[in-house]
């Protein structure tokens, strides 16, 4: 149940509609979960959510093709506690605007959870 509750929660926090056909989407792993908000293949933004409160956790987003690292796209950032209702966890949000090659994948790394890293595929 609370699974269902977190994954729900996180697409609300990232007030996305996952389209196949556009570079917008979300994807969850575990307590971490990645939102990306975009057209074709620009990406405007990036949201990096961790469930629950963990004071001094950071993320960052890298860029992955063909199950290869290609880069990082931005680098480690303090996350900020946020609670909506009685949902409490860690956010970070970057500004990208910038296009990626259809296939690519942006995954979210939060530290202290190197087991686990949800991705966004881009594509046309």
């Amino acid at each position: 149940m609370r699974t269902a509750v977190v994954a729900v929660s996180v697409m609300a926090a990232c007030a996305l509609t996952p389209s196949p056909a556009q570079a917008s989407g979300d994807a969850q792993d575990g307590p971490v979960g990645i939102g990306v908000i975009g057209d074709g293949l620009q990406v405007r933004e990036v949201r990096v959510l961790l469930d629950g409160w963990k004071p001094g956790v950071r993320a960052r987003i890298t860029e992955w093709r063909g199950g290869e690292y290609v880069r990082t796209i931005r680098s480690w950032k303090a996350m900020t506690s946020t609670q909506q209702s009685r949902y409490k966890y860690e956010i970070a949000t970057w500004k990208i605007n910038k296009s990626y090659r259809h296939r690519s994948r942006i995954c979210a790394e939060v530290s202290g959870h190197a087991e686990r890293m949800p991705c966004v595929t881009i594509k046309r």
